[in-house]
């Protein structure tokens, strides 16, 4: 009788590990999959707003210490890391607009978004691992989707929080323009504080009209 192995599940329904590592970019690099691109987005729940993504390609020699899921980091910290990120890393920046995520949905908008982040990259990769269930189409290159990435892959961690930090100050900016809604507060997310502004003062350029409470239903 053949003998079992004793890894028997894929890598994707591992524990989660405390925090991010690099084991998935060494064993693509081993492989001869290299360089690796590690790819996520920020933005997808909020009710205004761009859904912006990044795509990072590491230097091992050059890796921030502290790299993690955007979501559990500081402001502090994150913009901290940005820097740190952006002086030491291959990263490219794109999003999708509004009108952009109306037009389709947020979740093909997302994924287009990170798909012209990794084109944008000036290191062309030869493997992107892509934050969540997808793929996003049309890659350059193969790609592979890590469920919970962001706390799976220092690359998707990396660009977690770059996207997250560019989208911030996106947002932070576009209430100087729209000042009644609070945007540099929320971000566009749905709090109390925001869904009061669109009664009041009803939805502005910035708004996603194909979202709820936003959305005109049919009757």
């Amino acid at each position: 009788m053949a003998k079992k192995s004793a890894k028997t599940t894929p890598a994707l329904f591992d524990p989660i590990p405390p925090v991010p590592d690099f084991s998935l970019e060494t064993a693509a690099r081993e492989e001869g999959l290299w360089p690796v691109a590690g790819t996520d987005e920020a933005g997808r729940g909020p009710l205004a707003g761009p859904v912006v993504a990044a795509a990072v390609i590491l230097d091992p020699a050059r890796i921030p210490a502290g790299l993690n899921d955007s979501k559990k980091l500081s402001h502090a910290r994150r913009e901290l890391l940005f820097t740190e990120i952006l002086d030491s890393a291959c990263v490219a920046i794109a999003s999708s607009s509004p009108a952009c995520i109306d037009a389709s949905d947020i979740r093909k908008a997302s994924l287009d978004a990170m798909r012209r982040a990794v084109a944008g990259l000036n290191i062309p990769p030869r493997l992107v691992l892509c934050d969540g269930r997808d793929v996003p189409p049309a890659l350059l290159c193969p790609g592979k989707a890590i469920i919970k990435g962001d706390a799976r892959s220092l690359s998707i961690a990396a660009a977690s929080i770059v996207a997250k930090v560019m989208r911030d100050r996106m947002m932070s900016r576009s209430a100087k323009w729209f000042p009644s809604y609070g945007f540099d507060i929320h971000a566009g997310y749905p709090t109390e504080a925001h869904r009061r502004a669109i009664v009041a003062y009803g939805p502005c350029a910035l708004h996603r009209m194909t979202f709820k409470p936003l959305r005109k239903d049919p009757a």
